[in-house]
């Protein structure tokens, strides 16, 4: 069984660069960021002619998350109690056998910015989340944009970016409280020693220069760790694809037995 995960960056610009790597990688769930419309503008129809049911959690031009599955899925939780301020940047469902969840989470813009200690509050929110409604001795895996590097060795610069958005102490104390609950980062889990990024700016051949961070993750409970074949961010698709434009993000997939 393949999970995936991927911001797509504006669903109506992605819509054939999406269907184009549903047909090639043939993920059995993906979990969606960053659609930037609405339930009513959202094309059920088109996935359910590429073999998948959508369940959506969406908002007009910002945010919004999405889940397609091969197989019958029940929606269990869209938004995130508590965070509702924030925006449709939770869906959770149940498919396959287990919970799965996408999350995009706030960027916070910078240091200075308003929206910085409010991405604090969100993780904050999470967290109680997981405490109050999850079970980390079940099945479950939380896949979606963080917007934090968790080390250096998820940034391509850390010696320049230390102590700037994405690379905060209090970020990264975030994302641990996330891990402490009982959350494994599967990536680094499987490959430590590996530097690779997820996300890489638009602008100044970010991507070819590798210039890029990692901030895409699959996060899983220990009863699904135990079931992962292989995972993999897949960077064929942060490039072009018969002249269709990428998302600025590239997809991260896991197999499972």
């Amino acid at each position: 069984m393949r999970l995936a995960t991927w911001n797509i960056n504006g669903l109506r610009s992605r819509i054939d660069f999406l269907l184009h790597w549903l047909r090639e990688r043939r993920p059995d769930v993906v979990g969606l960021q960053e659609l930037k419309l609405t339930n009513e503008q959202f094309p059920y129809e088109v996935f359910a002619d590429a073999g998948y049911q959508a369940i959506v959690y969406g908002q007009k031009a910002w945010n919004g998350v999405a889940v397609l599955s091969r197989e019958p899925a029940t929606a269990i939780q869209s938004g995130l109690p508590g965070g509702e301020d924030f925006g449709a940047r939770l869906l959770s469902v149940d498919v396959c056998g287990l919970r799965f969840a996408t999350v995009y989470c706030p960027n916070g813009k910078s240091l200075s910015h308003e929206d910085y200690p409010r991405k604090l509050a969100w993780f904050d929110t999470l967290r109680r989340y997981l405490a109050e409604h999850c079970d980390a001795a079940t099945p479950l895996l939380i896949g979606g944009d963080f917007n934090v590097c968790p080390a250096p060795i998820d940034s391509w610069n850390e010696a320049a970016l230390a102590g700037q958005i994405f690379h905060t102490d209090a970020e990264r104390a975030r994302f641990r409280a996330l891990l402490d609950w009982g959350l494994v980062d599967v990536f680094r889990d499987r490959m430590p020693e590996s530097r690779e990024f997820s996300w890489w700016d638009y602008r100044a051949g970010a991507f070819h220069k590798k210039q890029g961070l990692r901030i895409d993750f699959l996060l899983a409970t220990r009863p699904l760790l135990d079931r992962v074949q292989s995972i993999e961010i897949d960077r064929e698709y942060r490039k072009k694809k018969d002249d269709l434009t990428p998302s600025d993000h590239a997809p991260v997939m896991v197999d499972l037995r």
